[in-house]
């Protein structure tokens, strides 16, 4: 009898069999690319090609992340190399990037860093991926340009706008089996030859979601309303975009033994009776770009609030928290020779954390930012090379709150500063035109967030009772990336490793305390490491099919020898994808069939557990009909197909015995006009 360890085996051995036959049989000398990578990215100092940038930058449009059918944006990045999420369900995720995540990944919402009290392991990123173009990520620390937070990475999401003269609408739905859950959205653009205005209108609901083996989730389910607009003009010397973003959310989360007080309704319900979070945005911001006689002046200026509550049950609203941020970003770009490019950039950040419940985990308190960078790229005949040094400075005042700064309390009111240094050194070497080697050292900067710092109470999400350290010193780490991309016409491979090395990381530990039954928790801090790689490799023998391979791998590793929290498994993905127009009537058609192996994760840190491995087998596929002036685009996805029972070892609701989502059909349709 054939085990699935032998099964698994000789799976990988005949994807490589059949790779190495592939590649014998291609043609090396043919350079015409089949790859995406060549698109425009503006993410990182300069708008650049990926392979004209030391930065490992990668793009995904809107298409590429709809293909997959992701439940929010957090999901859907989390379907690409090297990033993964940390979930509490469906609902509630965060992106994970080379294992590093929260306030170490620097998320841009229309240009500036966006907070969702991301400090907090419940608390998810809570974007949707309507109304947006694309997504730029960045893998490894980028704090020269964009000052704290972005030590592990950052995550731009830009806006959509309108690219056609003219008036268009469009209006998509996406209905979910698994919860019976849907995310619909409408919206109009008007542009001439001057301006452009948009507005787009979107509604999400979900029920409770069943895993592998058909056992509801209880109180998994969540909802959401979205509110996108923004006008715009191009002026000979003077361009603006802005932008405004509303979302109201709520997602139920699950704590243990949550079936004991919170009664089983209807399978479908949606009611949100249970224990759930209450989330409102309001986020406006505007982007300029100044043309003058001979460099360019970039500013922009935005305001967001954060609006959170904690309802326990039945309506009684316990937590309740406002953050308000002010933000300011100016850039100054001048090509001082033809192949010497100068990027002066400043920034300035205002934020205030207020408390209206009343239970408050973390203290009233007031942050400003400030951070000013150089950087220089010179491009010689196959060589460039880019460097760049800034400094940058945090300070941090908590006030007087009750109850977590009371008179015996450990944690009394603090003012803190935090004063850092930053550089990069990056070279791409362009040997031949169809092979790129990359390199690139940077440092990053995180100063300790107020959970880190000051926290003094109880967390009902995760069940633990976590103390803050006013003493902590701010994060550093140096990271190291070395890559290489090979291209041919039938052919495409990248690889990168990396080496990012912490000063002062800052964890949580469990200790021998305890507080009326819950444990307590410890923010501790010590130098760590983490290093992994990613590989690609993409084989299009004829036109219309193509073989894609991945890999990614991570370890986090304190300097005592324990393991980080939060480090994903390795994972390999193999996809085959057939791409053919069949008619005038029947185009862009494609079918993608995907195994993806996540190999068992049995390095956790203190208070995770060991994950098994677990396979997956996915399906996507769309085509688009031409219709009057516009199209139809139909989309059918299907996750989990073999309705496996498995725990990723970034859920949460492991601990609980719960288990990630089974099979899940996702039947998608959209319609466009354009006059």
């Amino acid at each position: 009898m054939i085990t699935k360890e032998t099964f698994q085996s000789i799976l990988i051995l005949l994807l490589i069999f059949i790779c190495t036959n592939v590649f014998a049989q291609t043609d090396t000398t043919q350079t015409d690319s089949l790859h995406t990578l060549e698109d425009v990215v503006i993410t990182g100092f300069q708008p650049n090609s990926p392979h004209a940038t030391s930065l490992n930058i990668e793009p995904y449009s809107l298409q590429q992340i709809n293909e997959k059918a992701p439940f929010n944006l957090s999901d859907a990045l989390a379907k690409l190399p090297g990033i993964s999420q940390i979930t509490a369900g469906n609902a509630i995720s965060k992106p994970v990037i080379r294992g590093l995540y929260g306030n170490r990944i620097l998320v841009l919402l229309s240009g500036l860093r966006f907070d969702n009290q991301q400090w907090q392991d419940e608390h998810g990123l809570g974007l949707s991926q309507i109304g947006i173009d694309r997504v730029e990520v960045i893998k490894g620390p980028a704090s020269l340009l964009y000052g704290s937070d972005a030590a592990g990475g950052v995550i731009n999401i830009i806006e959509e706008k309108p690219d056609s003269f003219g008036k268009n609408f469009d209006a998509g739905t996406q209905l979910s089996s698994n919860s019976l859950g849907t995310l619909t959205d409408v919206g109009y653009s008007n542009k001439n030859l001057r301006n452009w205005w948009r507005l787009r209108l979107g509604f999400e609901s979900h029920a409770d979601y069943s895993d592998g083996n058909n056992t509801r989730v209880l109180n998994s389910r969540n909802g959401g309303y979205y509110v996108k607009a923004g006008f715009g003009f191009d002026k000979p010397k003077w361009k603006q975009e802005n932008s405004y973003n509303f979302s109201y959310n709520q997602f139920g989360f699950i704590i243990d033994e949550l079936n004991t007080f919170f009664d089983v309704d209807k399978r479908w319900s949606r009611s949100l009776v249970g224990p759930h979070h209450n989330v409102m945005l309001n986020l406006l911001g505007s982007q300029n770009t100044f043309y003058l006689n001979s460099s360019l002046l970039k500013l922009n200026l935005g305001v967001q609030s954060n609006f959170r509550e904690e309802d326990e049950g039945g309506g009684q609203i316990s937590l309740k928290m406002h953050l308000l941020s002010v933000l300011q970003n100016l850039r100054w770009e001048k090509s001082l020779s033809a192949k010497t490019n100068f990027v002066l950039n400043q920034q300035f950040t205002y934020t205030n954390n207020t408390n209206y419940g009343a239970r408050v985990i973390i203290p009233d308190a007031n942050f400003w930012e400030g951070n000013i960078s150089g950087y220089l790229k010179f491009r010689l005949q196959k060589v460039i090379i880019e460097t760049g040094a800034g400094i940058n400075y945090k300070y941090i005042q908590t006030f007087a709150t009750a109850p977590v700064n009371t008179s015996d309390s450990a944690i009394q009111p603090f003012k803190k500063n935090n004063f850092t240094g930053n550089a990069l050194l990056g070279i791409v070497y362009n040997p031949v035109q169809w092979l790129t080697l990359k390199t690139n050292t940077a440092s990053g900067f995180r100063a300790p967030n107020l959970a880190e710092l000051s926290s003094d109470g109880l967390h009902e999400g995760t069940a633990r009772y976590e103390i803050g350290a006013p003493d902590l010193k701010a994060e550093q780490n140096i990271n190291t990336d070395i890559s290489l991309e090979a291209t041919g016409k039938q052919w495409f491979v990248s690889a990168s490793v990396f080496y990012n090395n912490f000063f002062n990381y800052v964890f949580l530990a469990p200790t021998q305390e305890e507080f009326y039954g819950f444990q307590v928790f410890r923010y501790k801090q010590q130098d760590a490491k983490l290093y992994g790689g990613e590989f690609l490799s993409i084989v299009k023998p004829v036109k219309w099919f193509q073989w894609k391979e991945t890999f990614t791998s991570a370890r986090g590793k304190l300097d005592d020898g324990g393991n980080l929290p939060f480090i994903p498994a390795f994972k390999l993905n193999s996809a085959l994808r057939v791409e053919k127009n069949f008619s005038k009537q029947v185009t862009n058609f494609f079918a993608e069939p995907e195994l993806a192996y996540v190999f068992k994760q049995n390095k956790p840190a203190q208070f995770e557990t060991a994950t098994r491995d677990y396979l997956l087998l996915n399906f996507s596929s769309g085509v688009t009909l031409p219709a009057i002036k516009g199209n139809w685009i139909l989309g059918l996805t299907a996750n989990n197909i073999t309705n496996t029972l498995y725990a990723d070892h970034l859920s949460r609701l492991k601990y609980y015995g719960l288990y990630n989502e089974g099979i899940n059909f996702v039947l998608s349709a959209r319609r466009t006009i354009s006059w």
